[in-house]
């Protein structure tokens, strides 16, 4: 396993972005081909796909069905064999959904660029106001209201 420096204070070595994270991600990728149609697939595909060891795949695949992210097929000695699916959170995890605080990057940089090639001045500076407007509503709240949106659902006025 490619293994994160161990930490000086007593703490165990990080294992999601070294191990299941690009575990997830590998994962992932293999639900979302049109090539596999969604159906069940071989734990053992996901090792070249990840570019990971065998024992770290089968290590961080018990992780991730422990958290709930994805969803195996076991074999009568309890072993993964096949995963069916993922979850909505494994998705945003591994980028194929948005999440709140991407999507506001997101619009940040729209607004910025937008207000950069503006064809007039009046335009330009509307843009550069909507922009920081939206700056100075803040990352957080920013946040919130990408969630709603993505979620579909706006909270109606009090």
């Amino acid at each position: 396993m490619t293994s994160a420096p161990q930490p000086s204070d007593g703490l165990l070595s990080d294992t999601w972005f070294v191990r299941d994270l690009p575990v997830l991600r590998a994962i992932a990728r293999l639900v979302d081909a049109p090539q596999h149609g969604g159906s069940p697939y071989l734990l053992g595909a996901v090792v070249p796909a990840s570019g990971l060891p065998k024992a770290d795949v089968v290590t961080a695949a018990k992780a991730l069905a422990t958290a709930g992210y994805i969803e195996p097929l076991t074999n009568h000695a309890g072993d993964i064999v096949r995963i069916t699916g993922i979850s909505a959170e494994a998705r945003r995890l591994a980028g194929l959904w948005p999440t709140p605080q991407g999507e506001w990057e997101r619009l940040l940089e729209q607004l910025t660029a937008r207000a950069e090639k503006a064809p007039t001045d009046v335009e330009r500076q509307r843009w550069r106001a909507f922009a920081e407007a939206a700056a100075a509503v803040g990352e957080h709240d920013g946040a919130l209201l990408m969630s709603a949106l993505i979620g579909g659902y706006v909270p109606r006025a009090r």
